[in-house]
Parts: C-alpha cells; sequence; structure tokens
C-alpha cells in the first residue's frame, strides 16, 4: 500500500477544562461537587477558544466532553469556533472518588484516609467507596475504544481532566499504567495523539498552552 492508498489517520485532541471552583477551594471535586469553572478556568478557556479562531490550526469533525460542569463550561466556549454541537460522554469523568469521599477538603481526607499512593496497586483502594485507579482506567478505556470507532479517521476533540489524560497518554505510549514518570497537564492546554495505523500512535503534542502566557495561574 502506498501512501497515497493509506487510510487517513484518526486524531485526538485532548483539552484539559480550566481552573475549576474546586481547585480553588482545595476539595476533592467529583461529579456530585463539581460547580464548574473559576474566574481563572473561564479566562483560560476563552483564551485557548480565542487561540483556536485566530490560528484555524485544528478542523474539528466532533467535540466531547465529560458530564463534570467544569469540563461542559470549557467546551461550550470552544464548540463555536467548530461550528458543533458539545457531545456530553460521562465516560470520560475524573477519577470518581465515590459519595464518601466527594466533596471532602482535601487536609480532611487525607487526615481520614492519608495520602493517596497513586504509584501502588491500581486495584488497591484510594478513595473508599469510589473507584479504584484500574476501574477508572478501564471506564475511560471502553470509552475511548467505542469513540475511536465511531469517528475513524477524524478529528475529535475531547474536554476532560488531568487523569484522563494521564491514562490516555499511558495508553497510547504503552506505558505502565501507574508510576514510573509523572505528568502534570496544564488548565485549558492542548495534547494531540494520532493513531497512524490501529493501536500505533504518535504524539504531536502535549500541554501546549501557549495561549495561556501572561496569564498567570
Amino acid at each position: 500500500m502506498t501512501d497515497v492508498d493509506a487510510p487517513a489517520p484518526t486524531r485526538l485532541v485532548l483539552v484539559r477544562h480550566g481552573e475549576s471552583q474546586v481547585t480553588v477551594r482545595r476539595v476533592v471535586g467529583g461529579l456530585r461537587t463539581c460547580t464548574g469553572l473559576s474566574e481563572l478556568g473561564v479566562q483560560q478557556a476563552e483564551l485557548l477558544a480565542a487561540r483556536l479562531a485566530a490560528t484555524g490550526e485544528l478542523a474539528v469533525e466532533a467535540l466531547y466532553s465529560s458530564s463534570y460542569p467544569r469540563a461542559v463550561e470549557t467546551a461550550e466556549r470552544l464548540a463555536p469556533v467548530f461550528g458543533t454541537a458539545v457531545r456530553v460522554e460521562a465516560g470520560f469523568g475524573e477519577h470518581d472518588p465515590g459519595p464518601e469521599c466527594d466533596g471532602l477538603s482535601f487536609s480532611d481526607f487525607v487526615e481520614r484516609h492519608g495520602m493517596p499512593d497513586w504509584e501502588g496497586d491500581p486495584h488497591g483502594v484510594t478513595f473508599p467507596g469510589g473507584e479504584t485507579l484500574a476501574a477508572f482506567h478501564h471506564r475511560v478505556g471502553v470509552t475511548l475504544r467505542e469513540l475511536l470507532d465511531r469517528h475513524r479517521a477524524e478529528t475529535v476533540m475531547v474536554v476532560c481532566h488531568g487523569g484522563v489524560i494521564d491514562f490516555m497518554m499511558r495508553f497510547a505510549l504503552r506505558t505502565p499504567p501507574t508510576g514510573v514518570f509523572e505528568l502534570h497537564t496544564t488548565n485549558a492546554s492542548l495534547t494531540e495523539l494520532v493513531e497512524v495505523t490501529p493501536g500505533r500512535w504518535r504524539l504531536v503534542r502535549y500541554n501546549d498552552s501557549s495561549h495561556l502566557a501572561g496569564l498567570g495561574a
């Protein structure tokens, strides 16, 4: 097969939501207690939208968001750039802390349950009553597979969360599911991956947040 005959690749653009109110308040912010973007988070999302509108660097055919308000509010500011509606997909939600931990201040959580071991056994309990890391990864992985099957050879943007992007990077690059290295994905940043052939990915960019230069955080 020549390059001319090769099928078009599937392009996956990941956006971490803007800064959230739960981050400002320093609480465990699951879906039950998420109250959307902070004032800074709104600015971050609007700057990303302005950049994408000015540069035309992405032609997105489908725009998805997790069901968390902070992700939906970010995606809604990007939708007019592409002239498309936001499709809400709960499977791209952040690691679910469960009803017992959702809304606790981080200091209260640590006092009750200790510091989470993000690099330990993914099947171990991180949030009592919530998802294990393994369950979280499985949920996101199944959702991602369904998305890729639905949008083969298209460019798809997913507005989601730091933990989701961490998993997708590890999945695409075939690295261990936990540990070995750290990723710190900036709010309202762009990460872009291309599936050049089924199961074989190319990292185009990670954590591109040049549109936030000078904003302060």
